[in-house]
């Protein structure tokens, strides 16, 4: 068996997302299994021991996403997975995790909601709760992939974006994503960069400010419990992580971590595009909806049309310069995704007419197709259905 076939593999979604985590370094793993998630709890299960590192059950997903925090805190990349009802119980702890400034994935294969909704149907409601779930002021980076390859990539990007920027990355996959299978080339070490935890050169008994930052914006880490002694809260902090009320410092830190991420937009923006240089009608999607959305396009290309498709890959921060650059020449934009306009929303106050951006959806737990794209599209052009 040659080299190349024994890196390809045909797998589920989430089973890609563990081999993406794997390929990036993850030690660490804590979570409750729900659907449509739980497979990359069982596999993580199976093949962190293997490495040397530790799979914890935990009795709800508040538990693990407060084990999360402190794995990483200790020195280790850390991950949790969930759906909607489950990562409504995470946020407070994403939210510490952000103000404590823990690097840390957490996976969200969505479902259709509220509540518990449609267990082990597909949806994209929680793009919003991604960005606005916590209280507090701070900003977040949410990453999606409409391909089992993508899935893959993105998960090592997701611990790379987390371990350079001290943040949590959150993973929007979706439950067509997370069982779908698919051809997975897994990469050779070293072919994607995987980003290391910045350790603190500071020696052992020399004053450690773990929030101090360098020239170049990073935060060098000690391991939590092992040569340096430092205070972690979720309170407003100084530099040496204890509290504070200093209006100055409070100010301070909040700009921290809001520019620490919005300033870098077009840095963390990652996408996919299709036939955009001459399309008229744009198509605007992510995750599985952004595969229908694509064969939409391949088939109107073959009969002249000029349509083309933009799949966002970066959620969170909202790219909206990108959006806004390639839409610019369109007549009309189509955002395509599985809630009531949640990008929707973004792309709106993105572009330079609102007026012309149409929402293509469904909210019943089963995928757009390319004949929903169409139906719609045609209405809007006065074509009928």
């Amino acid at each position: 068996m040659s080299q190349e076939t024994r890196n390809v593999r045909f797998v589920q979604g989430n089973e890609a997302c563990v081999r993406g985590a794997l390929y990036a370094g993850v030690k660490f793993f804590a979570g409750y299994p729900i659907t449509p998630s739980t497979e990359i709890a069982e596999h993580l299960a199976i093949q962190l021991p293997k490495i040397g590192g530790a799979f914890i059950q935990m009795e709800d997903e508040i538990a693990s996403m407060c084990a999360v925090c402190g794995a990483s805190l200790a020195g280790r990349k850390a991950m949790t997975a969930t759906s909607g009802p489950g990562f409504s119980l995470k946020q407070e702890a994403i939210g510490y995790a952000a103000m404590a400034e823990i690097p840390c994935v957490i996976v969200d294969v969505q479902r259709a909601g509220p509540s518990t909704g449609l267990a082990t149907k597909v949806g994209q409601a929680d793009v919003n709760q991604a960005r606005w779930g916590t209280h507090g002021e701070h900003s977040i980076v949410a990453l999606t992939a409409s391909t089992i390859q993508d899935m893959f990539s993105i998960t090592v990007q997701a611990f790379n974006i987390a371990e350079t920027y001290r943040t949590p990355v959150i993973l929007l996959f979706d439950e067509v994503m997370g069982h779908m299978r698919e051809s997975l080339t897994i990469p050779e070490a070293g072919e994607l960069s995987v980003v290391e935890r910045l350790k603190t050169d500071v020696k052992p008994g020399v004053n450690y400010h773990p929030y101090l930052a360098r020239e170049d914006g990073r935060l060098p880490m000690s391991d939590y419990g092992e040569e340096h002694r430092f205070h972690v809260t979720g309170l407003f902090h100084d530099i040496w992580g204890f509290p504070t009320e200093q209006p100055q410092q409070v100010d301070k830190l909040v700009h921290h971590l809001v520019d620490k991420i919005e300033t870098r937009v077009n840095e963390l923006a990652m996408w996919k595009e299709f036939y955009l240089d001459d399309a008229e009608e744009v198509l605007v999607s992510y995750g599985s909806c952004a595969r229908s959305a694509r064969h939409l396009v391949e088939s109107r290309r073959q009969k002249g049309h000029k349509i083309g498709l933009l799949e966002l890959q970066t959620i969170w921060p909202f790219p909206k310069d990108l959006v806004r650059e390639k839409t610019a020449n369109a007549k009309n934009v189509y955002v395509v995704e599985l809630n009531m306009g949640q990008v929707l929303s973004q792309v709106k106050q993105a572009v330079k007419d609102p007026d012309r951006v149409y929402l293509v959806n469904r909210l019943d737990g089963t995928l757009v197709t390319p004949t929903d794209i169409g139906k719609i599209m045609r209405v809007i052009e006065g074509k009928g259905i």
